[in-house]
């Protein structure tokens, strides 16, 4: 037994060594074959066989060669030509002088291309795409997604040029590029020009040697950029992970134009209209994620600051963040109801060409609401949950506004603002906004509280004089339909109402509007004094565009003042005749009623001219008798009697039953329950 096995073991040895010496020689003739494989000789055949394929010219021009190994292969071609399809406008995908690139091999059995590394000299490069999904990059005959898109990671560019057109999304551009080493971190040049989205584009920087179009796990590579889109100007310089989405983004940028509004075509943000801006702060993306912090700048003459955050995960894309004002300048808030900047606000950025129309003078007795359109449709195109706090409002327009606040939210294409809280004249404006684009037309509710506004505050010459009032309240309730101001309330209906309660004030300017002859000499002769405001109200029933007066009286200790007439907000013109009525017996009176008539942008004011003229022919006649006798005319016995301000407030409270009062409820469903 030991004998017969002793035999057996050297043949299998044999055998072993044999077979090991055969696979040894055969994988040593295979990378001699490799090693001094004439690749060239494949060059003819490869360049039918990619015409063929791909249904448009290939060619390797000079000389192929290949360094297979085992997982990938590094191919180089001396020369290439690689035709576009022929609806391209470019005639090549690209033309370079050389082009090495490594290539992965088992991807290829599942027909995929993944080229890691690609490095060209002098190409120039034409790319295209069509809102049907054709790419010139598409290697498949359908030139769609459908074909085989290879997976680039690295790209290294000497120089060269690069053409990309795909007109659907506005997108015409030419890029040089210049490659020196000389040039430290950032040896790439390029230059571009063209147009994005519809503006014209130029742009210039700098990029490090290697761009990753598409490269896991390799580190960011810098980029520095300096553009112009219209007249939006764009400044960054930070770091980008992967070129192919756009993606791993950390950088610096400074931005500024006219209009905030004009970045919508530009970035798919939903912005309002706005004077002239300038920004800056931190900018990161990851994934559909992006995010600016310590944003800080101004828009016009106002100061901006806060965090944003743009999520284009979601199906409709989202906006969110907090802004804040140290001080928000009055002459900034133009824009954003359909008026133009102020001269003020358009040159208060640095280096922005101010909006052409920012200095528009209004025809005299022109309309004063803006009819500018606003542009509702692009409120579809993201959701948002904004907050925003100004700290101080300068108070430029004798408005005197202290300060305010808003929480801003879109919610498929319908835009609240609740809470809306403005501080004026020592007071409050609350309420809400509500907008609702999905209607057409837009569908506009605005509710809004007046709490204890100081009207010596409203008045800046009751103020500075020193007299004081008591505090006004009131509200305004408004919907109707309408794309800009002038239309939404030329057609609105609703209840607005300013009431006031007790308080004091210099007797000069209701003297003057009852024409009490009597007390302007006794106020020129013994000075101001106070009067007390017993109460006032002005109320109005709004239907369809005409704010009727529901209740109009102001009664003080010298006189009540009670008014009728109507404004019209479609045709902005006024219709008011105001009866003063003096409750004490006075010398010169000529007591008539007043009449305010005209425009919003020419009101006019007059007495009505029958009274006048009758107490005019009775001095007269009796002056014929007696110049003394002519003061009898002019005699007022002071039938003004104290109004019931409490009946008065009350019905200024109620919105007369009807249209008003229905829109008025309508209105108020625009707050947050």
């Amino acid at each position: 037994m030991a004998t017969q096995s002793i035999r057996v073991r050297p043949r299998w040895q044999k055998l072993l060594a044999a077979f090991t010496l055969l696979v040894v020689v055969l994988v040593a003739a295979f990378a001699l074959l490799v090693a001094f494989f004439p690749w060239d000789t494949l060059r003819e055949p490869l360049n039918r066989f990619v015409s063929e394929k791909t249904g448009r010219k290939f060619e390797i021009t000079r000389q192929l060669d290949v360094d297979l190994g085992w997982k990938a292969a590094t191919v180089t071609f001396d020369g290439i030509e690689f035709a576009n399809p022929d609806w391209a406008r470019d005639p090549y995908l690209v033309k370079a002088e050389r082009a090495s690139f490594e290539i992965r091999l088992w991807p290829l059995l599942d027909k995929q291309v993944v080229i890691p590394r690609l490095a060209l000299s002098a190409p120039t490069v034409g790319l295209q795409m069509e809102a049907d999904g054709r790419r010139t990059w598409a290697f498949g005959k359908d030139t769609s997604d459908t074909g085989t898109v290879p997976t680039i990671g690295l790209i290294q560019v000497d120089k060269g040029a690069v053409d990309f057109l795909a007109k659907h999304l506005g997108v015409d551009v030419h890029a040089d590029l210049d490659y020196d080493s000389t040039r430290g971190e950032l040896p790439l040049h390029y230059r571009i020009k063209g147009r994005y989205k519809g503006q014209p584009l130029t742009a210039d920087g700098r990029t490090g040697d290697v761009l990753q179009i598409n490269a896991a796990g390799a580190p960011p590579f810098p980029l520095e950029i300096n553009a112009a889109a219209g007249q939006t100007k764009l400044k960054a310089s930070g770091t980008v992970a992967q070129l192919a989405g756009f993606d791993g983004i950390d950088a610096k940028f400074q931005v500024k134009g006219q209009t905030l509004s004009a970045l919508y075509p530009l970035t798919g943000v939903v912005l309002p209209q706005t004077p002239p801006y300038a920004l800056s702060g931190g900018l990161r993306k990851r994934g559909k994620l992006w995010e600016a912090a310590g944003l800080n700048g101004r828009l016009g003459l106002s100061d901006i600051g806060g965090d944003m955050s743009f999520d284009q995960a979601e199906k409709v894309p989202r906006l969110s963040g907090m802004l804040r004002s140290r001080v928000m300048d009055m002459d900034d808030l133009g824009p954003l109801i359909g008026l133009p900047p102020t001269a003020r606000s358009a040159n208060a950025v640095e280096g922005v060409a101010p909006v052409a129309s920012a200095q528009p003078k209004r025809p005299p007795g022109g309309k004063v609401l803006p009819t500018t359109p606003f542009d509702f449709g692009r409120l579809h195109a993201m959701n948002a949950d904004v907050s925003y706090t100004a700290e101080r409002i300068r108070n430029v327009r004798e408005v005197p506004l202290d300060r305010g606040s808003v929480k801003i939210k879109l919610t498929d294409g319908v835009l609240s603002l609740d809470p809306l809280d403005l501080g004026v004249a020592s007071g409050k404006l609350v309420g809400a906004v509500r907008i609702d684009a999905g209607k057409t037309p837009t569908d506009i509710r605005v509710s809004m509280d007046v709490r204890g506004l100081k009207l010596a505050r409203l008045i800046p010459k009751l103020e500075s004089s020193g007299n004081s009032v008591g505090q006004l309240d009131g509200r305004i309730n408004l919907s109707g339909a309408g794309n800009s101001v002038a239309s939404w309330l030329g057609g609105a209906s609703g209840d607005m109402a300013v009431l006031s309660g007790r308080g004091q004030f210099g007797n000069l300017m209701p003297v003057f509007a009852t024409l009490v002859g009597g007390d302007i000499l006794k106020f020129l002769l013994r000075g101001d004094r106070d009067v007390e405001l017993r109460c006032a109200a002005l109320a109005f029933d709004v239907n369809k565009g005409v704010m009727s007066g529901r209740t109009l009286v102001l009664d003080t200790t010298n006189a009540v003042f009670t008014a009728t007439g109507q404004a019209n907000l479609a045709t902005e013109t006024l219709d008011f005749v105001i009866r003063p009525e003096p409750k004490s017996a006075s010398i010169l009176s000529l007591r008539t009623p007043l009449v305010v008539s005209g425009t919003f942008g020419a009101p006019k004011g007059g007495v009505e001219v029958g009274p006048l003229a009758g107490r005019g022919l009775a001095a007269l006649a009796l002056g014929a008798i007696n110049p003394l006798l002519a003061l009898a005319a002019t005699i007022e016995t002071g039938p003004g009697e104290n109004a019931d301000c409490t009946g008065v407030l009350a019905v200024a409270n109620r919105p007369t039953a009807g249209v008003a009062a229905r829109g008025a409820a309508k209105a108020k469903g625009a707050r947050q329950p």
